[in-house]
């Protein structure tokens, strides 16, 4: 549901993982829908949203409309009974993903934030690396995302009747990882640029957590930056590179010892996410353990939290 660039990568994913079908898709238009269908070689194209979720043959949506359209689009499919694996972020405040979670509790049918990094090999591997201590305590974590958009004030990026800007586009990894790795901050500090049309071009942002432990945040849509998430621990350093939200290789350094692991992939890196969630259909589940609603309702409150310091509304 919506098909735009990220829905192109992630139809290829999923033609790449086992035990399951791309059946049909649904656009605003349906020479858009019918274009897609005619690429992938699908059964049904749809020129609207309501059809898809009241097809019969579909188990589970995913949705990637824009950021504002996900609340209704998600709301008609838990309606439809239809499980719904929805684009980051999940809504444009926890307002909406509070809503979300509930309708899908009220209709007992599985929703999940589709964080596609959560489920990747290298960022679940730095997981187990933390877990077992040899690390040290954490120190502090930088983390960054930013690229060159062309401004168009129409555009998705830059309307903010479309939940444009960076920070709801790409300043979630940041924060996720922040969230994923020290928790919730005691406090938040940000600041912000501004393009004309009112959306953010740009946040820095410090979590501050016990012991004088820092997360330093940030997103842009000015210029291409690293993009890379670093670890500083006691013992040593662990090192995202770039870009550190998808496939990518991590840098290790233990006691002045330092190694590379290489976690590239010939798929885009959507097969882990869609693996998980299809699982948890066949398990009959309404909520995955790994991005559970209590996770995704503390990222968007954090990002509310983030949005406030810069005076920043949806």
């Amino acid at each position: 549901m919506g098909l735009g660039k990220i829905a192109h990568k992630f139809a290829q994913d999923l033609q790449k993982t086992d035990g399951c079908e791309l059946y049909a898709v649904a656009s605003r238009t349906l020479t858009n829908a019918e274009t897609f269908s005619k690429d992938f070689k699908l059964y049904n194209a749809y020129g609207d949203y309501k059809s898809l979720s009241e097809d019969p043959n579909v188990d589970a949506i995913y949705i990637a409309t824009p950021h504002v359209c996900h609340l209704k689009d998600a709301l008609m499919c838990l309606e439809n009974k239809k499980a719904v694996l929805c684009e980051k972020p999940m809504g444009v405040n926890s307002m909406d993903v509070n809503t979300m979670v509930s309708v899908a509790e009220g209709n007992d049918t599985l929703l999940m934030e589709a964080l596609w990094t959560r489920f990747l090999p290298h960022y679940n591997f730095i997981i187990d690396e933390l877990k077992t201590g040899k690390f040290g305590n954490i120190e502090s974590i930088e983390a960054d995302f930013g690229f060159k958009a062309d401004f168009d004030p129409e555009g998705r990026l830059f309307n903010k009747e479309l939940g444009g800007g960076s920070l709801l586009d790409i300043g979630i990894y940041p924060i996720f990882f922040a969230l994923s790795i020290l928790g919730e901050p005691d406090d938040i500090e940000a600041s912000a640029t501004y393009f004309e049309t009112n959306v953010d071009s740009s946040v820095d942002m410090t979590f501050s957590y016990p012991d004088n432990v820092r997360a330093k945040l940030a997103c842009t849509l000015l210029e291409n930056t690293p993009t890379t998430a670093k670890i500083v621990a006691e013992n040593g350093t662990i090192k995202l590179n770039t870009r550190f939200h998808e496939p990518t290789s991590v840098e290790i350094t233990l006691n002045g010892k330092t190694e590379i692991h290489d976690f590239s992939t010939d798929a885009f890196g959507y097969t882990y996410e869609i693996a998980h969630f299809n699982q948890l259909i066949r398990d009959g589940k309404t909520e995955s353990p790994e991005m559970s609603f209590e996770y995704s309702k503390t990222l968007s409150e954090t990002m509310d939290k983030v949005k406030e310091r810069i005076g920043l509304e949806y």
